[in-house]
């Protein structure tokens, strides 16, 4: 007789980013080896939080939410990330060409940035974001602890390693 009962959820890594922040695009390497390692064991959410700072950020937020949309977020996230200058130098004409590049619907992303359909997404990001201490870019939330990447990713994996392992370890015992 099997056990119908459902299996607990994975353990989630909140990955609080912007889009054209060069810090995030340091971080590439960490979130790739952890998604390698883990695979579907561990959810990797990616979470809002375009500063101010960086004046075409918000509309790269909304762009991501209708990536994940069309199936596609980390890949668009990565591609993105990858090419910040070409962010910072074409602005929200850049995300529409890196969406028809990944074969995604670039008419569709032109029209989402248009109508704002994912701004109340990305504004309660940024809330959260706000409410539990994040004040920059990466910041991770695993397992009830905040881990700040915006100032140094130095051990970051380890660490997020680390409790994840725990909360694995904890899942299955």
């Amino acid at each position: 007789m099997s056990d119908s009962s459902p299996a607990p959820a994975a353990p989630v890594l909140d990955v609080w980013c912007e889009l054209q922040c060069p810090d995030c695009r340091s971080a590439l390497d960490d979130l790739r080896a952890l998604r390698a390692r883990y695979g579907d064991r561990l959810e990797l959410r990616l979470r809002h939080f375009p500063l101010d700072k960086h004046r075409h950020a918000f509309a790269a937020a909304q762009a991501a939410e209708e990536a994940l949309e069309q199936g596609q977020g980390w890949a668009y996230v990565e591609a993105v990330l990858g090419r910040v200058a070409e962010l910072d130098r074409k602005g929200e004409a850049f995300l529409v060409e890196v969406a028809g590049e990944l074969g995604l619907d670039a008419e569709e992303f032109d029209t989402a940035l248009i109508d704002g359909r994912h701004i109340l997404v990305v504004d309660a990001d940024v809330a959260e974001g706000k409410a539990i201490g994040v004040t920059g870019t990466p910041t991770y939330v695993i397992g009830g602890e905040r881990l700040d990447g915006g100032r140094s990713q130095e051990g970051l994996r380890g660490r997020v390693e680390a409790i994840a392992d725990r909360l694995l370890a904890e899942r299955e015992a």
